[in-house]
């Protein structure tokens, strides 16, 4: 009787995982433990989560204790310095490498011990986007769907997505760099991953070249999370929804870019006078840390405060009989952050 139940509990799981994905597109399978369905929303779905990864190489420490998470559907920046431990992590998450310590898991599967399953819910752009130079561009595709076994429809949809209808035809080496990128970035999106890794998507680019790029990586990361290297901070403030700053293998920033402020609560003021103004008394201005003149009348003024400092400035123009020509708060933006948080 007992096998009896058990048979018939294994065939009502089976069947229930089997079709799980055909009854909602709102839940994702998770794992069956002692004849118990595990499953969440994909809106509480982590893509990635990473606890703990450390990697050397010899003395070199590339990775120290690093731990974030990224939510289903979210594009996220991961900027650093040269040679800050991007690329490692990147290697990490995609299988190419093992970490020395901690755990990483992508779609639910564990980068460490579930590695093909990993490879198969993932697209990878590498650095350096390697690619067959003496195929056409549509044969190229239909090469590595027959390895994903993919549907020649989803070859049309990735050709029309990434913009490369009017040069399928053509060889990959006959292509210009942005074009080639597109090549590798529809080839990434064959099968359809949940998740997409960019290492330096956009290197070596020209300026128009660049905002194709963009607009192809914004446009398929609308019902996809992408995690994303590059130097550039204006492309990580175009497209992405979070930034995090890695620096000597450490995480340093991890912000929101609608609600990116500096980490400490510097403020800097430009401020023009009507006339000339000493250096001795510029810095009598309450609360001022630095004054550099930068114009004729012209000076970038530095505060450590949470308050807006220009009523301060303005009260020390109208005590001093000056008149203020322009009195402007510069905004924190991602370079400057980067800066902050990545200064020796």
């Amino acid at each position: 009787m007992n096998r009896l139940f058990n048979l018939c509990k294994f065939y009502w799981i089976a069947k229930v995982k089997k079709n799980v994905h055909s009854i909602t597109k709102d839940f994702i399978f998770l794992k069956i433990s002692y004849g118990i369905l595990y499953f969440c929303f994909k809106s509480n779905f982590m893509s990635i989560e990473v606890h703990a990864i450390s990697k050397n190489y010899g003395p070199q420490k590339a990775l120290d204790q690093v731990s974030f998470t990224i939510q289903k559907g979210e594009i996220v920046g991961f900027l650093g310095p040269n040679g800050a431990g991007k690329s490692t992590l990147m290697k990490i998450l995609t299988t190419y490498l093992s970490s020395d310590e901690g755990t990483a898991t992508v779609n639910g599967f564990d980068v460490a011990t579930q590695q093909k399953s990993v490879q198969q819910s993932i697209g990878y752009l590498p650095e350096h986007n390697p690619l067959y130079l003496d195929l056409y561009v549509r044969e190229y595709l239909e090469f590595n769907a027959s390895v994903y076994n993919v549907s020649a429809n989803r070859i049309d949809e990735v050709i029309l997505l990434t913009g490369l209808t009017s040069e399928q035809h053509k060889k990959i080496g006959q292509l210009s760099k942005g074009y080639r990128q597109r090549v590798g970035l529809a080839n990434a999106l064959l099968h359809n991953p949940d998740v997409l890794i960019l290492d330096e998507p956009t290197t070596g680019l020209d300026p128009n070249q660049l905002v194709e790029i963009r607009n192809v990586i914004r446009n398929v990361g609308k019902d996809k999370t992408v995690f994303l290297s590059t130097h550039i901070m204006q492309e990580v403030e175009a497209i992405c929804d979070r930034v995090i700053i890695i620096d000597h293998g450490k995480i340093v920033t991890d912000k929101k870019i609608d609600r990116l402020t500096s980490v400490s609560q510097e403020q800097i003021i430009d401020v023009e006078f009507d006339r000339t103004v000493t250096d001795e008394l510029v810095r009598s201005i309450p609360g001022l840390t630095s004054a550099v003149k930068i114009g004729e009348n012209l000076w970038e003024l530095t505060f450590e405060s949470d308050q807006d400092m220009r009523p301060v400035v303005f009260d020390f123009a109208q005590a001093n009989g000056l008149k203020t020509l322009q009195l402007n708060l510069k905004n924190k933006n991602l370079e400057s952050l980067f800066r902050e948080v990545t200064k020796k």
